[in-house]
C-alpha cells in the first residue's frame, strides 16, 4: 500500500471559527481515528474513549445551542464535519449522526428545566446517546410500533422491545418513541430514558457484514419506571417530533456515505497513480480514468445535494424533500464509487489489506438505516405528486 496522502477536501466554509474547526477534526482524524479504524473494525472494538475526546472537543454537539454545550454551527458545517469523520471511519461518523438524533427531541421540544437537567451532559458532557423508534415488527412502519408508556401516577412505565439500535447496550441515554394512545402515528410520545434504567437490557450485538466497530443491538424494556418530566414534547406528538429528527438525521447519513465513497476514491487515485502495468501507469489507461472521473463526479454531485439542503435547513425553509434526496442520491452514489474502487484495485481490492473492501461493506448499510433508499423514493414522490391513492 502507498505511503502517499491523498489531498483533502477542499471546503468552502461561512466563518473562520469553521474553518478552524474543521482542522481541529482533521487533526484527531490523523492522530486518533484513522491509524487504528481498520484493525478496531476487524475486531469489533467500539472506540468509546474517541467519542470521549469528541465530546471534550465541542465535536458531539456541534448543531445546537451554545447555552447548554453547543457548539453553535450551521448544519452545513456540521455536516462537513461528519464527512470527515465518516471518511475516516464510519463507526465513528456515523456515530456522532446518532447521538445528534438522539439529542433532537429534547433540544427542540423539551421543556427549559429539561434541558437544563439534562441537555448539558448530552451535548458536551461525554455521554452518549441512541434513538429508538425501530421495532421488530415495525421499522418501515414506524406508525405502527408496539412499545407501550402506561401512565402510572407521576410514572411511566414502557414496556416492548426496540431493534437495530446503534449503541445499543452502551448508551448514555436512549430517546424513546412508545404507545401512549390509540393505535396510529397520534397515539404516539417520545420518552428521554436513562442507560442504566432497572428494567431495560440489551440483546448480544447483532453480527453484522460491516460497521462491526459499532454495536447494533435489540432493547429490551421490561417495564421501565421514568418520571412525567422525561416525557418529551406533549402526549401524542412523537410521531411528529420523530420524523423532524429523520429529516435531519438523514442529511448526516448522506453526509457520511459522501465521506465513505470520499475514501474510497482517494485510496483508488492512489492505487492507480503507484501501480504499473505494461510499463506504465495503471493510471495512463482510458478505461479506468473514466471510472475515476464518474466516481468523483458522483461524489461532488452528492456532496452539492446535502450542502443545499443542510443551507435550506440553516434559513429556516422546508427541507424534507431534498432530504430524502440527499439520503438516496449520496448513499447510492456510495455504492457505485465503493463497488468501482474495489474493482480499480482488482485482486488486492479484495483483500483485507486494503481499506475498499471494508468501505463497500459499510456503504450498503446507508442505503438501508433511517428510512431504506425505497422509502426515500416514496418521500420525494409524495412531494411530487401527494399521497398514494387507495
Amino acid at each position: 500500500m502507498s505511503d502517499r496522502a491523498p489531498q483533502p477536501v477542499e471546503r468552502r466554509l461561512p466563518t473562520e471559527e469553521s474553518r478552524q474547526l474543521v482542522a481541529l477534526v482533521r487533526d484527531i482524524v490523523s492522530k486518533e481515528i484513522a491509524p487504528r479504524a481498520a484493525e478496531e473494525e476487524e475486531a469489533g472494538v467500539f472506540p468509546r474513549e474517541v467519542f470521549t475526546l469528541l465530546s471534550e472537543s465541542g465535536l458531539l454537539g456541534l448543531p445546537y445551542g451554545s447555552a447548554h454545550g453547543g457548539g453553535d454551527q450551521p448544519y452545513e458545517v456540521y455536516l462537513q464535519v461528519l464527512e470527515e469523520l465518516a471518511a475516516a471511519r464510519l463507526t465513528v461518523g456515523l456515530g456522532v449522526s446518532v447521538h445528534s438524533l438522539a439529542c433532537h427531541a429534547l433540544a427542540g421540544y423539551g421543556t427549559d428545566g429539561q434541558r437544563a437537567a439534562h441537555l448539558t451532559g448530552m451535548l458536551s458532557g461525554g455521554l452518549l446517546g441512541a434513538y429508538c423508534l425501530s421495532e421488530p415488527a415495525s421499522g418501515s412502519d414506524a406508525a405502527s410500533l408496539r412499545t407501550k408508556a402506561v401512565r402510572d401516577g407521576d410514572d411511566w412505565v414502557l414496556t416492548g422491545t426496540k431493534a437495530w439500535i446503534t449503541h445499543g447496550g452502551i448508551a448514555d441515554f436512549y430517546t424513546v418513541l412508545a404507545r401512549t394512545g390509540a393505535e396510529g402515528p397520534r397515539g404516539i410520545t417520545a420518552f428521554l430514558v436513562p442507560g442504566d434504567a432497572e428494567g431495560l437490557s440489551a440483546a448480544l450485538p447483532e453480527k453484522k457484514m460491516g460497521m462491526k466497530g459499532s454495536p447494533t443491538a435489540q432493547l429490551h424494556f421490561d417495564g421501565v419506571r421514568v418520571g412525567d418530566d422525561r416525557r418529551l414534547g406533549e402526549e401524542g406528538q412523537g410521531f411528529a417530533i420523530a420524523l423532524s429528527a429523520l429529516d435531519s438525521g438523514r442529511l448526516g447519513i448522506a453526509a457520511c456515505a459522501v465521506g465513505v465513497a470520499q475514501a474510497a476514491l482517494d485510496e483508488a487515485v492512489r492505487y492507480a497513480t503507484d501501480r504499473h502495468q505494461f510499463g506504465r501507469p495503471v493510471a495512463d489507461f482510458q478505461g479506468l480514468r473514466f471510472m475515476l472521473a464518474d466516481m468523483a463526479t458522483q461524489i461532488e454531485a452528492g456532496r452539492s445535494l446535502y450542502l443545499e439542503a443542510a443551507r435550506l435547513r440553516d434559513a429556516g425553509e422546508s427541507f424534507s424533500r431534498q432530504a430524502a434526496m440527499a439520503k438516496l442520491f449520496c448513499t447510492d452514489a456510495a455504492m457505485r464509487v465503493t463497488t468501482d474502487a474495489v474493482q480499480v484495485l482488482g485482486g488486492y481490492g479484495y483483500t483485507l489489506d486494503f481499506p475498499v473492501e471494508r468501505l463497500m461493506r459499510e456503504a450498503k448499510v446507508l442505503q438501508i438505516v433511517e428510512g431504506t433508499n425505497q422509502i426515500q423514493r416514496m418521500v420525494i414522490a409524495r412531494h411530487l405528486a401527494g399521497p398514494e391513492t387507495r
